[in-house]
């Protein structure tokens, strides 16, 4: 497995959703990443909070910065290493919470899994 710098990879992921660019936050995915999140089950309709492959990502991120959707923010709060991936734990502006990303990578240094889970 290619070794991924956590704290640089946290870094450029925050620094991409804060300029609100999809093709750079996309970027950090494999093709077949599978995402999980309660914000899923919500905005799909998907009992299983589920979205797998790019596709259905872009589908999903892409009404964060839909026309009058909240201006989209990230603080950074901690960065955490683990095993084959780590999290990132930060406060969302929009959603006015703290979250926790988990991430896990592929060989390529790409994230293969990832889910969210968020305060209150």
């Amino acid at each position: 497995m290619k070794s991924v710098d956590l704290h640089a990879f946290a870094e450029e992921w925050i620094a991409a959703w804060n300029t609100h660019d999809l093709d750079r936050i996309l970027s950090h995915y494999a093709e077949d990443i599978v995402f999980r999140s309660p914000v899923i089950r919500q905005r799909f309709d998907k009992a299983s909070g589920e979205v797998s492959g790019k596709d259905e990502l872009r589908a999903y991120w892409s009404g964060a910065f839909s026309p009058g959707a909240p201006a989209l923010r990230f603080e950074p709060i901690a960065v955490l290493s683990g095993v084959d991936g780590g999290a990132i734990r930060y406060f969302s502006t929009t959603r006015a919470c703290e979250v926790v990303e988990t991430f896990s990578f592929d060989d390529a240094g790409l994230v293969k899994r990832a889910a969210a889970f968020y305060a209150g």
